[in-house]
């Protein structure tokens, strides 16, 4: 895999990766536009897709039936630098009716013990933990 960021102006870089989608990363108004996302935040989201697709895949291949998932993940930093995550929690909401609750666990377990990347590179700097919500549809 192979990634390029080219300097647009200040601190706003255009990013591109192998998929040739390109993003805007940028810093905040007080040292740039604040027009694109910022590097860390571009990590935990890179987390929690790589984790979302895992699971959602596997449910699938379980056939478990679901209306929605939807991830959330919260980090805690260093405060000396270099500041790096040091604690993440990622939060899983699955809705639907009859959720096999056993089944969306194994699922979770499975993509941060064994499919997860993302989740296995920050596993070496930061402590990650999970929760899960079943929920009725929304």
């Amino acid at each position: 895999m192979k990634a390029e960021i080219k300097l647009l102006d200040k601190l706003q870089f255009s990013a591109v990766a192998d998929s040739n989608h390109a993003i805007i990363v940028d810093a905040g108004k007080e040292m740039s536009f604040d027009q694109g996302i910022r590097p860390k935040e571009l990590v935990l989201m890179g987390l929690i897709s790589c984790t979302g697709m895992d699971v959602v895949s596997l449910l699938n291949k379980m056939r478990v039936p679901y209306d929605d998932i939807i991830i959330l993940a919260n980090a805690e930093s260093t405060n000396e630098h270099p500041k790096y995550f040091k604690k993440i929690h990622i939060e899983y909401k699955v809705f639907g009716d009859d959720i096999d609750r056993a089944k969306v666990e194994k699922a979770i377990n499975l993509s941060q013990e064994r499919y997860c990347g993302v989740s296995f590179m920050l596993a070496k700097a930061a402590e990650i933990s999970h929760s899960l919500t079943i929920e009725k549809p929304k």
